[in-house]
């Protein structure tokens, strides 16, 4: 865990402070009192910024070089201030982040927060350089607005109307939040798969820079679910990762981009499918690792365990393959290696039959009330084998 993260920026009557943000499928930020996260990345650190920490330049007319900050899990940051300008009517400055142990692309970008006095009566915060725009429906925010969410947005809100009121302040303030390098890094992230462009995103939680969790990951799976779902789409197409998106491309003409990559939260995945009310799922993946979905396995990392021979092995004896067969194929190391094996033994296709119908007893048991196919490959010997409503499915996702 790193005890840093990253971005403080100053304020007018608030000391802005940003932290942490944005580098692979999630991030954090924090501004003032104001926690945020980059949702685009895995790795994820947040700060919370307490109103006693809020330094007020604008306000009060001074300069503050360095903040002390306290995190919600009591951990204290002495942080510099960086490039600080100030007038009567407008503060802005920034903080470089520092992720500690926890590395990202975003390491020592700088983070600024501006905060302008205005004419009109209230407080609007806006995204500026580097923070990208929604293009698309199903986020947080609506199109077009800054991808500030609702949380970090709030926490930046109450802070400034805290300060606001400690001295007396009753006129309107402009809060532009921004991250000169944003637009280079959210090309690294998966903000354009999910409709926000130009920049990082900016999203909220707790106060501490962590590295990636898997729930930041499911979050990620879920959000462009919902936008599919939010754009109309009964049906959608996923694939586990890079294997399957190249399939879908190389071998069925489709643009990967079609696909939610669902890594290997399948069984999660499946379950989003049903609760945002897709009517179909068709699950396209390298059989390494889909064979597992025929032993129940719904998340499919090594560490959970690894099953592929002892299925491969169940089916083939169901086919009628002899104890010492069953004994070598056990020890393939590869699903190549045992679908050569399987060859050898006639008994290939029968194999990849059983193992397509165990695999789709499985999808419906897990979602019963969606229709569920899966279509399975592997590197050397292409397409295998699919479950029998897959080509359905393929043809409704082709129509959608």
């Amino acid at each position: 865990m790193s005890q840093s993260s990253a971005i403080a920026a100053g304020t007018v009557c608030v000391r802005l402070a940003v932290f942490s943000l944005y580098t692979s499928p999630i991030s954090w930020m924090a501004i003032s009192g104001v926690r945020a996260t980059s949702a685009t990345t895995p790795n994820a650190s947040v700060i919370r910024l307490p109103p006693s920490a809020s330094h007020t330049p604008m306000l009060s007319g001074s300069k503050k070089e360095s903040i002390r900050l306290l995190t919600p899990k009591g951990m204290e940051l002495a942080l510099a201030v960086e490039d600080i300008y100030l007038s009567p009517d407008c503060v802005r400055c920034a903080i470089r982040k520092d992720s500690g142990d926890d590395p990202d692309i975003t390491r020592d970008t700088l983070i600024y927060a501006e905060v302008r006095k205005t004419e009109t009566v209230g407080i609007v915060i806006d995204g500026g350089q580097g923070v990208g725009r929604v293009t698309m429906p199903g986020l947080d925010q609506p199109v077009g607005a800054a991808a500030i969410n609702s949380v970090p947005r709030l926490m930046i809100q109450e802070t400034v109307e805290e300060v606001c009121g400690l001295f007396g302040y009753t006129g309107g303030l402009y809060v532009m939040i921004s991250a000169p390098d944003g637009e280079t890094l959210a090309k690294k992230t998966f903000n354009p798969r999910l409709g926000i462009e130009g920049g990082i995103s900016i999203l909220g939680t707790t106060g501490i820079v962590e590295p990636m969790s898997e729930q930041a990951l499911v979050d990620t799976i879920h959000v462009e679910l919902r936008q599919r779902r939010e754009g109309g789409a009964d049906y959608v197409l996923l694939a586990p990762g890079n294997y399957g998106a190249d399939y879908i491309k190389d071998a069925m003409g489709i643009d990967p981009a079609t696909a939610v990559m669902t890594s290997n939260f399948i069984g999660d995945a499946l379950e989003m499918c049903r609760e945002l009310g897709f009517r179909g799922a068709l699950l396209i993946g390298h059989i390494g690792k889909l064979v597992k979905l025929a032993g129940g396995m719904w998340n499919t990392h090594s560490r959970y365990g690894d099953c592929r021979m002892d299925i491969l092995t169940a089916c083939a004896a169901a086919e009628g393959l002899g104890a010492a067969a069953a004994e070598e194929l056990l020890r393939c190391a590869t699903c190549d290696d045992a679908l050569r094996l399987l060859k050898e033994q006639g008994l290939y296709d029968a194999v990849l039959h059983r193992l397509a119908g165990r695999i789709d007893d499985m999808m419906h048991y897990k979602c019963s009330d969606i229709e569920t196919g899966a279509i399975l490959f592997s590197k050397e010997y292409g397409y295998l084998c699919e479950t029998k409503d897959a080509a359905a499915l393929l043809r409704r996702i082709k129509e959608d």
